[in-house]
């Protein structure tokens, strides 16, 4: 195998150690230079590659078992595991049994291992692949399942595990009318583009003019669904990585965003610059937000658990505790960003969280708070958001595992309030 095919897979093996052994974000990892050794092309793969093997973890896990009489240290593991996940997908057997002896092999502590590395890989390349398909589509974890399966069942919860498994596509945002053509995209009922998720984001046709931004198409509903005018005063509150931004300045708004995270709004800010759009950029936190706005989006923290299908080490780095302060925090969040709305105003309140007490409930109770409040379900009627995805008492819930045959999208959901 070539070198830099070992490098990159010896990145994934960096990575997977840290999500499984110290219950750690890839993202964060990746932020904090886990992989800055590595050519952009290595790091691209050694990322891609730890998410695939995280997708398909407990398929690698239970034909694993079949060859080990107990489980190994997690480094020399975690390389069985990818390299299980990639001969199951198709890789040639010879490359990845070779790459996985020597990473193994260059370990000081694990290097007498490598023996045992060939000989189970080899086993899997055997029969694994045959085997693999006849496994059940990996479950999420039972903190998270369990309350899942009470508010959508058995169907509905499997239904968004395959989801999970089959990962997610690039979505992109359109500034203006670029091409859909020119991208070899899928123009999908909401407007957004829909590419396979192997491109090379900045080598794309229109990147370097700032024509689009990658943003799922859940995502991409929220701002459509505030839908301000040219030239209205629209607040966006925790807005970074800025992907709502950009669709509200692109719209003609002039937004103000806010965000705790000066890293975060960093991103924000290249984007801003690339795409040539315009926005006041301000950290800080969004309870400490004062003024008078004709328009608040309201994007609050939460467990994320709607975008699991593009994030699969969220379920082995997080247990579902803290969940009652994030719903407390998201409600403090909710009745500030209402003092700040004028009368006669639209605030959307989002999360990209599958969970019911972060969404449904959150807009239940802010009723009974606030006597001018009331749901706007005309601003929930867009094009390509189906009747059955829409509450009109509470808002829209978006899943994992709508658009099946077109390849899903994160779970959101999106509510649309008025102040009288």
């Amino acid at each position: 195998m070539a070198a830099t095919g070992v490098a990159a897979r010896r990145g994934a093996v960096k990575l997977l150690d840290q999500v499984l052994g110290q219950q750690r974000m890839l993202s964060d990892c990746v932020a904090a230079g886990f992989l800055d050794d590595l050519p952009l092309a290595d790091r691209a793969r050694a990322q891609r590659l730890a998410l695939e093997t995280l997708r398909g973890l407990e398929r690698a896990d239970r034909l694993l078992s079949a060859h080990l009489r107990k489980p190994p240290p997690l480094t020399v593991r975690n390389a069985l595991r990818l390299g299980t996940v990639e001969l199951c997908q198709g890789e040639a057997a010879h490359g990845v049994v070779n790459a996985m002896v020597t990473i193994v092999s260059r370990q000081k502590k694990h290097g007498a291992l490598k023996g045992l590395v060939n000989a189970v890989l080899r086993k899997v390349a055997a029969d694994g692949p045959e085997k693999w398909a006849s496994l059940r589509v990996p479950r999420l974890p039972k903190w998270l399942r369990g309350q899942l399966v009470s508010t959508y069942g058995p169907d509905g919860v499997q239904a968004i595990e395959a989801a999970h498994f089959r990962g997610a596509p690039l979505d992109l945002t359109r500034k203006g009318t670029f091409s859909a053509e020119e991208l070899e995209a899928e123009l999908l009922p909401t407007g957004s583009l829909r590419l396979a998720a192997s491109r090379q984001v900045s080598a794309l046709p229109g990147y370097e003019k700032g024509e689009w931004w990658v943003q799922d198409a859940a995502a991409a509903i929220a701002a459509r669904v505030l839908a301000p005018a040219t030239g209205v005063r629209v607040l966006d509150l925790c807005a970074a990585p800025g992907g709502k931004t950009l669709q509200l300045a692109a719209m003609g708004a002039a937004v103000t965003a806010v965000d705790l995270s000066e890293d975060r709004l960093k991103t924000l800010r290249e984007n801003l610059d690339r795409t040539g759009l315009n926005a006041e950029v301000r950290q800080g936190d969004v309870l400490d937000v004062s003024g008078s706005y004709d328009a608040i989006l309201l994007d609050a923290p939460c467990s994320a658990t709607g975008t699991i299908r593009r994030h699969p080490d969220l379920p082995h780095v997080r247990d579902g505790s803290g969940l009652d302060d994030l719903v407390s925090l998201q409600a403090a969040m909710l009745d500030h960003a209402w003092g700040l709305l004028r009368p006669g105003g639209r605030l959307v309140y989002c999360t990209c969280s599958l969970f019911t007490e972060e969404g449904e409930h959150q807009i239940e109770n802010a009723l009974t708070r606030h006597s001018d409040m009331a749901v706007d379900p005309s601003a929930m009627q867009l094009v390509g958001v189906e009747s059955d995805w829409v509450d009109p008492t509470k808002g829209i819930r978006l899943r994992p595992d709508h658009w099946p045959d077109r390849g899903g999208m994160d779970g959101f959901f999106i509510s649309a309030l008025v102040k009288s």
